[in-house]
């Protein structure tokens, strides 16, 4: 007898807001097919009734082969793609590796773009909807996290024009505007360089590191039910701005002056005690 359930296809499912995700839409009643790059971190989520797959979206053979094999096991139909494997940058601009930059480009942008033109015609056949797990960092100057952010802010800009592109053909595309939720991306250990001019301010660029996991940041169990309840509406929203401050982010760049965030972000991580460091010193 053949599967009626809806497949949904969710990239980065090893842990945090994938692994909820994945869960959520398994409880939901679909068919969940889940991603990370090592099968064997995915075990707990085949053991629920998940179908698992390896993917590295950073490499184009590895999402070619992986739709074929989505292709063959769901007849050529796909209700939902998740776009959630993402990873963290969080260095100064001036001392970015180029490496690292690529590296990121690649997984945060390249490797969805590559997602959605692959996966394009299973989804037009379902009439289905492209989930593309964005962030505020997107929309602010996080400071020392330049190529994350910029990385965000290209997927947004890419996600706007795939949105109007697809609709004619009956396909969705929900952006994500992801504030902080726990998860395992903001965790790197990471030091300045012996002559970075930050030095003065390495305990504020050590906090910054994992600065997204303070407070209260949302429960990714929560996140998820809220990501899924949006992208399985009759009428999909182009937005969802969800986890800790986002609603509060929203406020301050719809209404208030761009000037704004430049001095919140100033005064947060210490960028202020550098004022006239550098001249004084050379």
């Amino acid at each position: 007898m053949a599967d009626a359930r809806k497949i949904v296809l969710i990239t980065g499912t090893s842990s945090g807001a994938g692994e909820a995700l994945a869960k959520e839409f398994l409880s939901k009643g679909f068919r969940v097919l889940a991603t990370a790059r090592n099968t064997d971190s995915i075990i707990h989520l085949a053991d629920l009734g998940i179908e698992t797959f390896s993917l590295e979206v950073h490499k184009p053979a590895s999402i070619k082969s992986l739709k074929l094999q989505v292709d063959a096991l769901t007849n050529g139909r796909l209700d939902y793609l998740v776009n959630n494997a993402g990873r963290n940058l969080t260095v100064p601009a001036l001392h970015v590796d180029y490496d690292e930059v690529q590296y990121t480009f690649e997984t945060n942008v390249f490797g969805v773009m590559r997602m959605c033109s692959e996966f394009a015609p299973l989804l037009i056949a379902a009439k289905g909807t492209i989930v593309q797990i964005g962030s505020l960092a997107g929309v602010m100057p996080y400071v020392f996290g330049s190529v994350y952010n910029s990385s965000k802010a290209a997927l947004h800009a890419y996600s706007n024009t795939l949105r109007v592109e697809l609709a004619p053909f009956g396909v969705h595309v929900l952006t994500i505007v992801t504030g902080g939720i726990q998860s395992n991306i903001a965790r790197t250990e990471r030091s300045l360089p012996l002559d970075s001019i930050y030095l003065p301010i390495d305990s504020d660029y050590q906090r910054r590191l994992k600065h997204s996991q303070e407070g209260a940041s949302m429960p990714a169990k929560d996140y998820a039910k809220s990501v899924v309840n949006a992208a399985t509406r009759k009428r999909v929203p182009r937005f969802l701005w969800e986890g800790n401050k986002s609603w509060l982010v929203w406020l301050l760049s719809t209404f208030f002056p761009t000037w704004f965030m430049d001095w919140y972000f100033t005064r947060t991580f210490g960028l202020w005690k550098l004022h006239g460091i550098h001249t004084k010193t050379n």
